[in-house]
């Protein structure tokens, strides 16, 4: 029976959503703030190489309420009352990858200093 182009279009994104489970960081750079910067709970900016392929910048390590965490840019144009992130992890895996390798090589960076 031939296939429907909605049926077609969900094989075919099965088929890469299994070809890439998730993308792997491949390169770390996290540049912290000196203690006497004044820039609230934001500590250091971060960029992300993944799988030798993509760079993702503007980055930051926040040290929230429940400890630290990545935030993701946000569209500076966005005339909403939320904030709109100009991209993000979709799955939860992914973040948490992302997240991990990004807080590890904060802790090391300011280890080191």
């Amino acid at each position: 029976m031939p296939k429907n182009k909605t049926e077609y279009a969900a094989e075919q994104t099965a088929e890469k959503v299994t070809e890439f489970d998730c993308l792997v960081v491949t390169n770390v750079q996290v540049y912290p703030f000196k203690e006497g910067a004044s820039m609230g709970k934001i500590k250091a900016l971060a960029r992300v190489v993944l799988n030798d392929q993509l760079q993702l910048t503007g980055l930051r390590v926040v040290d929230g309420s429940n400890g630290f965490f990545v935030g993701y840019p946000n569209d500076p144009f966005y005339k909403g009352e939320e904030y709109r992130s100009i991209f993000f992890p979709i799955t939860k895996e992914c973040r948490e990858h992302i997240e991990n390798c990004i807080l590890e090589k904060y802790q090391e960076v300011v280890g080191a200093a």
